[in-house]
């Protein structure tokens, strides 16, 4: 018989980290910060893709095409991963261009509902919390009511 290989969905000690990553080089190694305690490795994967949803989102001029919304994230941007989960992290190359294609909306931005640290975050990044450059007009209300 042979085994079945299955992803570890389950925390290591001290929860999965997320790894943010400053794409401008402004940091060392680039690594802006690990942010440690998801219980599972889904909520790490999904916090990762909502953190790198709202940095494209803060990169996006108006008018700009996909490939120049990737540009300009690229050179100001972060990205995120999760921290030795090897094949089973999710990276934002895999979704890069369809972030670039279509606006997010509120949720997928929403990285701070899945923050380990809580309201901790919330209070460190209040500045961050209605973002001047989210054009409300372009959001589907009737998607977003119960985020408002």
């Amino acid at each position: 018989m042979s085994e079945i290989e299955v992803p570890n969905l389950f925390a290591p000690e001290g929860g999965w980290r997320v790894r943010i990553l400053d794409l401008s080089g402004g940091a060392e190694d680039n690594v802006v910060e690990d942010i440690p305690g998801f219980p599972t490795l889904m909520q790490a994967n999904e916090f990762a893709r909502r953190y790198v949803r709202d940095s494209i989102e803060r990169c996006r001029a108006p008018g700009a095409s996909p490939a120049s919304v990737i540009d300009l994230w690229r050179t100001f941007g972060e990205d995120a991963h999760a921290v030795d989960a090897g094949d089973d992290t999710w990276r934002s190359e895999a979704e890069l261009f369809t972030f670039a294609e279509r606006r997010a909306s509120r949720e997928e931005r929403n990285w701070r509902a899945l923050d380990p640290r809580g309201d901790l975050a919330a209070a460190a990044n209040d500045d961050d919390a209605a973002p001047d450059d989210l054009d409300f007009d372009d959001i589907d209300d009737d998607e977003d009511e119960d985020y408002a």
